[in-house]
């Protein structure tokens, strides 16, 4: 067996379980941002194999103290991603055991240069709301689906950004 054909494999079992995985408990996907200073999370999605995606405004995500998704860097910096899992347990009522964070350069090299550009262009300029959806708006959710479809989705991006460390699994 070649070594091209036995890492397909490798990548085909791990998609697999992943995904089975899912049905057992979502996986919260974060867009990490440290472009502007100290990291924050931007955006999150939950997404399960039964439900798909279900984006997450990190601002209107709290824990019981108070504490934003998008803050989680600066108010646990000893263990930010523990305290996504909890935001997400206490708004929510879903608790993650796997966090996927991407940064800038893994989402504008799968969905196309200039997707962050877009997403706020959506969000700021286009009607969009930067919060979650009320009636008769648009949410940020909506913004990040607007500008993801309207680029190129290029898959064979993702394992290349993995092993760049531009996406990461944490379990938590």
């Amino acid at each position: 067996m070649s070594k091209g054909k036995t890492i397909f494999g490798i990548i085909a079992i791990v998609i697999i379980a992943f995904l089975l995985f899912t049905l057992t408990s979502p996986i919260l996907i974060i867009a990490e941002d440290t472009t502007e200073g100290s990291p924050g999370i931007d955006m999150a999605a939950k997404f399960s194999v039964l439900g798909g995606f279900d984006w997450i405004y990190p601002g209107s995500s709290v824990n019981e103290n108070g504490q934003t998704l998008h803050n989680v860097h600066q108010d646990s910096p000893d263990d930010p991603y523990g305290a996504a899992r909890d935001i997400m347990t206490y708004t929510y009522q879903f608790t993650p055991h796997i966090i996927v964070s991407v940064n800038p350069e893994a989402a504008e090299g799968i969905f196309g240069e200039g997707l962050i550009d877009n997403i706020r262009a959506n969000d700021a300029y286009n009607g969009y709301a930067g919060s979650a959806n009320v009636q008769g708006t648009m949410s940020r959710g909506d913004a990040v689906s607007t500008a993801m479809t309207s680029g190129t989705f290029n898959p064979l991006e993702i394992p290349i950004h993995i092993l760049m460390g531009n996406i990461r699994f944490i379990p938590v």
